[in-house]
This record gives C-alpha cells, structure tokens and sequence, in this order.
C-alpha cells in the first residue's frame, strides 16, 4: 500500500489549494515545498481578488462571471484575509473613452452574483476626497468595488486547513527523482535528509518550476508554455483615503495604486515575458520607471525610482505570452494511462481563481479513489469563522479582551488571524506577558506561534510573507529576532 494517496511538489496557491481540497475530501496528502509556503510568484501579485477588467475587455464575460462568484467565496470562507475596497478609475483624456468605461462597469455589474458589492458609479471627484491627490484636470472617475487581499497569509491560512484535515506539509524538502510505476516512488531530501515516499498519484504544481520538475526530476514532457514576470513597487502613501485608484497607462495596460501596511502604496503591476533562473528574479531598472511613471500621469506627489522602499518580482508559468492571450485562469492537464500512477500539473492563473482550479483538478482523481464530493467554497478558513460585515467587531473585541492592543495592533492581528487571534496572544493581560519584543509590535508569543504553526524557519519568512513587518523593522531588532529563531530551532 503507497504512504500516501497524493503527493503535491510545490508550496504556492496551486499547490497548497489543491492539498485543502483533496485532504478535506479524504485523500491522504503529502505537500512537498523546497522553500517557504508562498514564496515565490504567490507573493509577488498585486494582492487583488477581482474579475479582472482587462479580462472583461476581451469579451471574456465567462472568465469574469466566475471570478466574481469567487470573489465572493473569498469574502465569504476568509473575510478576515479578503477585504473590500472601493476601486476608482480617473478618466484620462487620452485614453478610453468615459463612456466605454461606463458601459464596461456596468456590465461588470451584471456579471457579479446578486446582492454583492456595491455597484459601479460615476464620481464627480472635482470636490471629492478622491481627488485631491490627483493632478488636475481629472474631474471624472468611475467607482467600482472588489477586494483586496494578504496574498501570502491565504496560502498559509490554506495550508493550515489542509494540515488540521489531515495533510502533512514538509517545508525545506525537495523532490530529486520521480519513478513511475502503478504508484509514484520519490525520492525527498528534507532539511539533509534522504527519504523515499510512494504515493498513489501526483501533483505537479511547482510554479515557475513546473516544466523543470516535469523534464529533470519526473523525466516527463514539460508543459508548452512561457515564463512571465510579475513585480510591483512599495513607495510612501501617496493619498489618504483608503481607495484602490485604477490607472489607465499609455500602452492601455492597468495599473493599480493601493493602500499598503498603512503608511505605504503598492503600485504593480508589469507582467513581462522572463528568461532566467526564476529564483534570481528582480524588478529592472526599467520596470520600476516604468511603475513610477504611471503613477506621475496621475498623482500630485512625483514619485522617483529613489522613493521606492522596495520592490517584489516572481515568476509564473503561464500558456501563451503576456501582451497576447495567455490563460489567466490557469492550466491544468491530467495523465492517467494503464498501469501507470495518475499526473496531475497545475499552474498559472491568478490568486482570484486558485480555490476552484483546485477543486476541479483534485475531481479529475474521482475515478480512481473514494471521495467525498466538492466542499471548499462553503468551509471557512482558519480564523474565518465570522461574518464579513462582523470584522471591525471582531477588532474591537480583541482590543477589548487584549486591552494593552492599540488600534493599529489590533487590526493587524486580526487582519491576519481572525478568529485564532486568542492561540496567538493566549491570556495575556499585558504586553509583557508575550515575552520578548522586536519592535513595537512582534513578539515572542506571536514568533513561536508562527514557527510551531505555521512552518516560519527563517526571519524573513516572518518579516516579509506571514507579516510585512519587514517594512518597519530596525536592524537592530532583525538581528535579535534570527538569534532568537535559531536559539529554538525545534519550534520550526
């Protein structure tokens, strides 16, 4: 009898979506990540659960109905990592017309499921909030709703789920040989050492290293597709109210301007044609002018490439090129021939679609083992047990129950643990209680936490995926916070 009935290479949204999926279906599921949870291309998105406008203005009106519908999943299973926003799109002179960007909104508004957001409308911005970081003369914009998201702290939060159901995830281990017979035979080298795993099936979701691991490690014809590029940038906030501006570039590619960790703006994103070792990717020269740029067309405040504080890039394996059609929505192929283990490989697609590529790639394994039937789009995710509308509740019974939690402090937690928040800070009745601080807001409860629960092992997994402390963070406390992490080594 093989060890498991499905074993996944690769630890991004495709990978740890599919491992929710099948464990919460009865499967036996082993995830196999050779570096962190998210760490690659599922970190490196413009933090977006949307229909994709740029989609919708190819006419790809199926495409976009069932993004929205998983929108509204999101908000629904994890309303504390998927939030709303208000999204504005100033109306630029030379580009689309505002009544193209009306009639395009409005039928973005039918293609969203009944009694969602609040539907689009034009915006008078000459005496609005809105419009007072603009440079003049915008008077008009277009108003629509989506969502925002911590794009690291989702795949975390899947993988968390997929683990209490039953999943084993070894982070730091990587998959060196593949055989194939009526089971899979692999050979895992985890943290030094050497393991041999057979597993029922396989699932190939390795990302940007897909076509790799298909040609070297599991000696299978890689996937014809291309390596694309995605990166954004982090400057100062560049305006006060809390709204996504949306901005038409000269080469008619959006751009998104968001609030970011609150003192900051993210602006992404390009998404590039990308040749190279997907694990030396960078932001160019080039591509942060080209983010700064856009944001100048539009913002009073100038922006140069020496404001930005920092810059995020990864690699996707996508089918077809970007500039062209490619599949957004993802690919997925299956492999299953007589006597031989079943293949399964996903990749691409954004973050917006990732839970039902899932759910359809793990139903192509129906006919071959016993499960259970679809079941993730009505389960929430950990800390997700709560109505959308009850999340500024959920915050202020936190700074209620943890009363030395300032505003801010109290929204960061919640934002990134819901309902879990009390695993985190204990019954703690001060500050103190969470031991030792690296700076004003981690702290050695949240730490341990953080390596006990959710396979943090090095400081920037901390820093810059399960929190975005990184940004704020002094040297000095950086240094005290690796100490403590390789002091206690058996937390991870």
């Amino acid at each position: 009898m093989a060890d498991y009935d499905l074993a996944i290479i690769g630890g991004g949204i495709n990978g740890v979506s599919v491992a929710r999926e099948a464990a919460g279906r009865g499967l036996r599921v082993l995830l196999i990540e050779q570096g962190d949870l998210g760490g690659a291309a599922s970190s490196a998105g413009g933090r977006l659960i949307q229909g994709d406008l740029a989609v919708l203005e190819r006419r790809a009106f199926r495409r976009t109905r069932a993004a929205l519908a998983e929108r509204d999943t999101w908000m629904r299973i994890a309303p504390h990592l998927v939030r709303p926003a208000s999204f504005v799109i100033p109306a630029h002179s030379d580009e689309r017309p505002p009544w193209l960007l009306r009639l395009g909104l409005l039928v973005y508004d039918r293609l969203a499921p009944p009694d969602s957001l609040p539907c689009s409308a034009a915006i008078d911005i000459t005496h609005h909030p809105i419009g007072d970081a603009l440079q003049r003369p915008f008077g008009t914009a277009f108003g629509y709703s989506d969502c925002l998201v911590d794009d690291t702290r989702l795949v975390i939060a899947s993988a968390r789920d997929a683990a209490e159901r039953g999943a084993e995830i070894r982070t730091g281990a990587r998959c060196v040989r593949a055989d194939r017979s009526d089971v899979w035979r692999l050979v895992v080298i985890d943290r030094g050492h050497r393991h041999v795993i057979t597993s029922r099936a396989l699932a190939n979701a390795a990302g940007a290293w897909a076509a790799t691991v298909a040609e070297t490690v599991l000696r299978v014809a890689p996937p014809r597709a291309s390596l694309v590029k995605l990166g954004q940038i982090v400057v100062r906030r560049l305006f006060d109210t809390d709204n996504v501006y949306v901005l038409q570039n000269a080469d008619r590619r959006l751009v998104f301007a968001s609030p970011y960790q609150r003192d900051f703006t993210m602006i992404g994103s390009i998404a590039r044609s990308f040749k190279g070792d997907p694990a030396a990717v960078s932001m160019s020269a080039n591509e942060v002018s080209y983010l700064c740029d856009a944001a100048n067309r539009y913002f009073r405040e100038h922006i140069d490439t020496s404001d930005v504080i920092r810059s995020v890039a990864g690699v996707n394996l996508v089918t077809g090129r970007p500039g062209k059609r490619f599949a957004r929505e993802g690919t997925t192929t299956f492999d299953a021939r007589r006597r031989r283990a079943p293949l399964l490989t996903i990749f691409g697609g954004d973050i917006t679609t990732a839970r039902l590529r899932a759910e359809r790639a793990v139903s192509r394994l129906a006919p071959f083992y016993p499960m259970s039937p679809p079941w993730s789009a009505q389960a929430a995710l950990p800390g997700g047990d709560f109505a959308p509308q009850n999340f500024e509740a959920e915050v202020e019974n936190a700074r209620e129950r943890w009363k030395f939690l300032n505003p801010n402090q109290a929204l960061r937690l919640v934002s990134a643990y819901g309902s879990r928040l009390g695993e985190v800070l204990g019954e703690a009745k001060q500050k103190s209680d969470l031991g030792e601080s690296f700076g004003p807001e981690l702290t050695a409860a949240e730490v341990r936490y953080l390596m006990t629960k959710e396979w943090a092992r090095f400081p920037d997994d901390i820093l810059w995926r399960r929190s975005k402390l990184g940004l704020t963070m002094e040297p000095a406390d950086r240094q005290r916070l690796a100490a403590f992490m390789a002091a206690h080594p058996l937390l991870s």
